[in-house]
């Protein structure tokens, strides 16, 4: 579906975006904007119409659950490169919604004692509650990508944890959460450009970080590892949708999109006043 809000799609997001099988990351045009071949101009007029109807649904989603008439959640996993967006995703998408109704992880390196359980040990607690929207900026993805391109664990143990994401995330739809899993896809050249950006600007020094550059020679290996991580965990009911972020506009029109349309699949009603409308009236008339 097209959210009625965004007036210039010319294609379902939800559906060109898709990892879908046999889907090929290496063919994924990061400059591309798939669905949407308007300027970036009707891009931040449709992204600032959504964010109206967003907040909409954020609130039904949050009276909802308060009137106890729904268990729904939504859940927006955000895996990416560095320098691929993922703040700006947090700042212009989920923060057009109120705060009240967000639950936002960052999931960073595990502490001593996260290594000494299980790698979702830490994530499990984090899974947004009924009427929330949940946001990981990584997650427990970084456990098969990382873990894999750095060889911080033998490849059986990545092969068991690909199993267990996918029991997890099962876990978590079969009890009303509604996953959205997104890849922000940039380009080798592009996180140069962004890296020599937070270089030339003194404000942004502070966002640098050296090992990026040492990140960077594995970018073949991060590659196949998303492949991988596409090919064994994009479900029916947990898919992985992959979003050309070269262009940071698009990026988040199309996330939005995403939201939007997990949102609209629950249609989170008003739930009914648990007292006496016209009681309470005539006794506020009174006072």
């Amino acid at each position: 579906m097209t959210p009625k809000s965004q007036k210039h799609w010319n294609g379902d997001a939800s559906t060109l975006l898709r990892a879908t099988g046999g889907f090929r990351l290496d063919r994924v045009d990061a400059d591309a904007s798939p669905g949407y071949g308007r300027r970036k101009r009707d891009a931040v007029a449709d992204l600032v119409a959504g964010a109206d109807e967003l907040s909409e649904l954020q609130e039904r989603l949050y009276a909802s659950a308060r009137g106890g008439t729904s268990e729904a959640s939504v859940l927006l996993i955000l895996q990416a490169m560095d320098t691929a967006g993922k703040g700006g995703i947090v700042r212009h998408v989920v923060g057009s919604v109120d705060p009240q109704g967000v639950q936002l992880t960052a999931f960073k390196k595990p502490t001593p004692e996260e290594l000494a359980h299980d790698f979702l040990w830490r994530v499990r607690p984090q899974a947004p509650a009924p009427g929330m929207i949940g946001v990981f900026d990584r997650s427990h993805y970084e456990d098969v990508l990382i873990g894999k391109v750095r060889s911080l664990a033998p490849e059986e143990e990545i092969e068991r944890r690909y199993g267990a994401i996918v029991d997890f995330e099962k876990e978590l739809t079969d009890a009303g959460t509604h996953i959205v899993k997104v890849m922000l896809h940039i380009s080798a050249h592009e996180q140069r450009d962004r890296l020599m950006d937070r270089l030339d600007r003194p404000d942004k020094h502070w966002k640098y970080n050296p090992d990026d550059v040492d990140e960077r020679k594995l970018w073949p290996d991060y590659m196949k590892a998303y492949q991988s991580v596409f090919e064994r965990t994009s479900t029916a009911n947990a898919p992985w949708y992959v979003v050309p972020a070269n262009h940071k506009w698009y990026a988040r029109l199309a996330v939005q999109s995403l939201l939007l349309n997990a949102l609209l699949e629950i249609d989170p009603r008003w739930p009914a006043a648990s007292f006496d409308v016209a009681a309470e009236r005539e006794r506020l008339r009174a006072t």
